[in-house]
C-alpha cells in the first residue's frame, strides 16, 4: 500500500466532521440491549436467525438448499482520503455476510452526505471505493439510498447466500473449542489517534491495511476447520462479541491475552488515554461477566474491548484443526492466532495472562 492511498486527497479532512470513529460511534451495547428488551422478535418456520442471539445479519430460508442473509451497516469516516473510507465502510459491511458462513451476492449503497459544505467529487471517490470492494469481493453494489446531513455516513445494505444447514451463528460454540481471531485489536484507539492528529504512519498503514482486508478467506478457513460458532469482531469488541457468543452458546469463554495480536502503537495509546467512548462503554458491559486473573492490567482489558471497525472473524474450532487455520491464513499473509478456548459454563469469560 502506498502513502498516496491512505493520504487524504482533498483539502478537508473527512474525519473533522465525525463525532466519533467508525463503529466505535454504535448505540453502547447496555443500553442496545435494553431498547431490543422492548422489541418483540419477529419468528416465522423460515427465519433461520434473527435477533435473539444477537448474530450479525438475519437468515431467510428460501428452500431446502438455499438460505439468504441479509445484513446493513454504515458508519462516520475513520480516515480522510474519500476512497479509502468506502473501502473500509464495505469491507465492514459484507463482513456480516462472511460472519455467516455465506457468501455475498449484491449490495446497496448508504449515504448520508452534508452537500453544502463537502464537494460531490468527494462523495464520488467514496461510493468508488465501496465498487472496489465489490469487485473484490465478487458481489454487485447496485444503486443505494441518500440523504442529506450534516454528518457524512457511509455503508451498504448486504444480501449473501448460505446453505440452511451451514450457518455459522453466535450460537455455536461448544466446549473444548479453540478460539481463533483472524486480525489484530486495536482500530478502535488508532482510529481515534488519526481524528486527534497523533496516529503515527506507521499505525495508520498498518490500521488501513486490516480494516481494507476482507473476511472472505477467514470464513473459509472457519468452514474448512468445521466451525459452528462464528462472529466479526466490530463495534462492541472482543470482549462484548464473546460475551454475546458465550451467552448463546451456553459456555464459558478463556482469552489468553498474551496470544492476542495488536496493532503497533496501540499500547501505549491506551496508557496515556486515547481510547474512545465506544471502548469504555464495552469495558463497562462486560464488566459483570468478567474474572480478570493475576497479571492482567487495565490496559490489557481495555485492549480486549477496543470498539473495531472492520475487525476480524472470531470462531471456535476443535483445536487441532484451529491451528491448521491459523497456520493457513498466516502462510496468506494474516495475523490469526489462537487466543483462548471455550469450556462448560453460562456466559462467562476468563482473562488470563
Amino acid at each position: 500500500m502506498t502513502d498516496a492511498t491512505i493520504a487524504p486527497t482533498q483539502t478537508q479532512r473527512l474525519t473533522r466532521f465525525s463525532h466519533g470513529a467508525g463503529c466505535g460511534c454504535k448505540i453502547g451495547p447496555g443500553r442496545l440491549a435494553e431498547i431490543l428488551a422492548t422489541v418483540t422478535p419477529a419468528t416465522h418456520p423460515d427465519l433461520l436467525v434473527g435477533t435473539e442471539t444477537g448474530d450479525d445479519a438475519a437468515v431467510w430460508r428460501l428452500d431446502a438448499d438455499r438460505a439468504l442473509v441479509a445484513t446493513t451497516d454504515f458508519f462516520t469516516p475513520v480516515v480522510d482520503d474519500p476512497r479509502t473510507w468506502g473501502r473500509i465502510a464495505a469491507t465492514n459491511a459484507v463482513s456480516d455476510v462472511y460472519a455467516m458462513g455465506a457468501r455475498p451476492l449484491f449490495a446497496l449503497n448508504i449515504v448520508a452526505w452534508p452537500s453544502e459544505v463537502l464537494p460531490t467529487e468527494m462523495l464520488s471517490e467514496v461510493l468508488a471505493g465501496g465498487a472496489d470492494v465489490g469487485r473484490a469481493c465478487g458481489f454487485a453494489v447496485i444503486g443505494g439510498h441518500s440523504i442529506d446531513d450534516p454528518e457524512p455516513k457511509y455503508g451498504l445494505a448486504v444480501v449473501g447466500e448460505v446453505h440452511p444447514d451451514r450457518i455459522l451463528t453466535n450460537a455455536g460454540l461448544r466446549p473444548g473449542d479453540a478460539l481463533v481471531l483472524t486480525k489484530p485489536l486495536g482500530v478502535g484507539i488508532a482510529t481515534t489517534a488519526v481524528k486527534a492528529g497523533t496516529a503515527s504512519g506507521e499505525l495508520l498503514a498498518a490500521a488501513v491495511a486490516t480494516m481494507c482486508t476482507p473476511n472472505a478467506a477467514a470464513a473459509a478457513a472457519a468452514l474448512a476447520a468445521g466451525s459452528e460458532g462464528c462472529t466479526d469482531v466490530t463495534g462492541f469488541g472482543l470482549l462484548g462479541h464473546l460475551r454475546k457468543m458465550a451467552t448463546a452458546s451456553g459456555v464459558d469463554a478463556v482469552v489468553e491475552v498474551g496470544t492476542v495480536p495488536l496493532l503497533p502503537g496501540v499500547r501505549e495509546l491506551a496508557d496515556a488515554g486515547t481510547v474512545p467512548g465506544g471502548t469504555r462503554r464495552n469495558r463497562e458491559w462486560v464488566e459483570e461477566v468478567l474474572d480478570i486473573g493475576p497479571g492482567v492490567d487495565e490496559t490489557d482489558v481495555v485492549l480486549l474491548a477496543d470498539a473495531q471497525t472492520s475487525g476480524g472473524l472470531l470462531f471456535g474450532a476443535e483445536p487441532e484443526r484451529a491451528a491448521a487455520a491459523v497456520a493457513e491464513l498466516r502462510r496468506q499473509g494474516g495475523q490469526a492466532a489462537v487466543i483462548g478456548r471455550a469450556e462448560p459454563g453460562a456466559g462467562r469469560i476468563r482473562v488470563r495472562r
